[in-house]
């Protein structure tokens, strides 16, 4: 409070609060600041939503910790709460309104939002989010909305693909992270995707991973809640997040999470079968995957980033596929096969770079773009959203109950201390995926940020239609292609 007197007010008046008439003073960084046998401050970026008037009276709406009723960090759980005060005459009602808005208005906050809800992802608990948690907030934010509910897989793909984003400020995704996957590859298959891929994603956790959500509020030490992320979206600002290019052939598919081969793959798709559980179908399932583990033959490529220079043997560049049928009718894969005129990936030479390789047997494959692959997971702890590199984290041979023990570590991200493990981070990447070490006749799955990428033979629904075959991938990355809101 004592750097608050040393400031002149931008406004100053006398108002009714709880029947007592109290000075109050607005002040330049945009704390307002209340003496009412007390001292009481709302700071309007990080606590205010919006304002309406009722008679003489202002309703401020707020945001705050429910255990201090006052806001500065937000680290405890967010309530609403409206502050009230009564203007003693019209014309302080009407600066004060004028004084408000302007500091509000200020701030770039987005006002209108496309927002996408997935009614069926987790628990089927995102509608109820929506209407309890984010609705309310964004309403009292004076954000107008539009809301598209997915009916079916790739559905926000479709619409994104041709959707006027000049509309909006915004395109927000109630959901897990595969609706936030699907709309990044609906705006880079854009013939505009150069101008859509900038405008600001923003993702409210309801689903069962919550993988990018966790990612971006931990940054701060927020938790992750839909409030949280809501809040940080109002807010407006702003960050910029790697887009990885799988590509294989001509088809490309783009990811803003991870890719997982071996054990974190089988883990993540065959474990589908106990979605009823919620996030607890991973830890039931990795137990029995790792009771009857499984080894796959490959080799992985890679370019170092600096510092991890010494990792693998060298190698040369070797980009060719081999073309190998994945035998399934991709016709409804064709929305990821671009034309010229959408992103086609970063514009790198990839054989002029220092190319190194690991080869198998592989238990694990873990190529992460964020920090956290689940609201449980802090997969990749060193990971960032926008430094150009993707972390890699593998284990190849390595005893039951040591894999038991790291496995148990992810929540911690202390796994990656493991002797079994090999953490470091490149900035490109060719997979040649193999079949199981004494069993050529069952491969593999390739997971990209939830979804299968493709299926090798005798895998769980291997004879599902798939984007790729189980074959040669090769990843790169696009720094800073696309925006994302983020916490302060």
């Amino acid at each position: 409070m004592e750097r608050l007197h040393r400031q002149q007010p931008v406004f100053s008046d006398r108002v009714v609060v709880n029947g007592t008439v109290t000075p109050v003073s607005l002040f330049s960084d945009g704390t307002l600041w209340c003496l009412d046998g007390g001292q009481r401050c709302l700071h309007l970026e990080k606590d205010v939503l919006g304002f309406v008037t009722d008679g003489p009276d202002i309703k401020i709406r707020c945001l705050v910790d429910g255990q201090s009723g006052c806001s500065p960090r937000n680290r405890g759980k967010l309530v609403r709460k409206d502050v009230v005060f009564q203007s003693l005459s019209q014309e302080s009602q009407r600066l004060w309104c004028q004084n408000l808005r302007e500091f509000l208005d200020s701030f770039g906050r987005p006002k209108r939002l496309f927002i996408f809800l997935n009614p069926y992802g987790g628990k089927k608990a995102a509608t109820k989010i929506f209407l309890h948690h984010v609705k309310p907030i964004l309403d009292d934010a004076e954000i107008q909305i539009t809301l598209q509910e997915t009916k079916y897989q790739l559905h926000a793909l479709e619409v994104v693909r041709t959707l006027d984003i000049s509309n909006y400020d915004g395109i927000v995704c109630v959901s897990g992270d595969g609706i936030l996957v699907e709309v990044v590859n609906g705006l880079l298959e854009r013939e505009d995707w150069d101008t859509a891929i900038k405008i600001p994603l923003g993702v409210i956790p309801a689903g069962t991973g919550n993988g990018m959500a966790k990612s971006l509020l931990d940054s701060v030490g927020d938790p992750c809640t839909a409030a949280n992320a809501v809040l940080s979206i109002i807010r407006g600002h702003k960050r910029s997040l790697d887009v990885t290019t799988i590509k294989q052939g001509e088809t490309r598919f783009f990811s803003v999470l991870m890719l997982a081969w071996g054990l974190v793959a089988d883990i993540d798709i065959e474990s589908e079968k106990y979605r009823w559980m919620g996030s607890a179908r991973f830890g039931f399932y990795a137990l029995n995957r790792i009771l009857h583990l499984r080894q796959y033959s490959g080799c992985i490529s890679f370019v170092p980033a600096p510092g991890f220079e010494a990792c693998g043997e060298p190698t040369s560049y070797n980009g060719k596929s081999t073309g190998k049928d994945n035998n399934h009718d991709l016709k409804e894969a064709e929305y990821i096969k671009l034309q010229s005129s959408c992103y086609r990936g970063p514009d790198i030479n990839l054989e002029n770079l220092n190319w190194r390789a690991i080869d198998g047997p592989f238990v694990s494959v873990w190529l992460h773009n964020v920090p956290w692959g689940s609201q449980d997971a802090l997969a990749a702890p060193d990971a960032k959203l926008s430094d150009g590199c993707l972390d890699l984290i593998l284990v190849k041979r390595c005893p039951k109950l040591a894999l038991l023990s790291l496995m148990s570590e992810l929540g911690s991200g202390n796994h990656v201390k493991s002797p079994y493990v090999m953490y470091l981070k490149v900035k490109a990447l060719i997979l040649e995926p193999g079949p199981r070490i004494a069993r050529a006749d069952k491969e593999g799955i390739i997971d990209a940020d939830g979804e299968v990428l493709a299926r090798g033979k005798g895998t769980h629904k291997c004879d599902n239609m798939t984007l790729m075959a189980y074959d040669q991938l090769q990843i790169t990355v696009d720094q800073g292609l696309a925006t994302i809101f983020t916490p302060v």
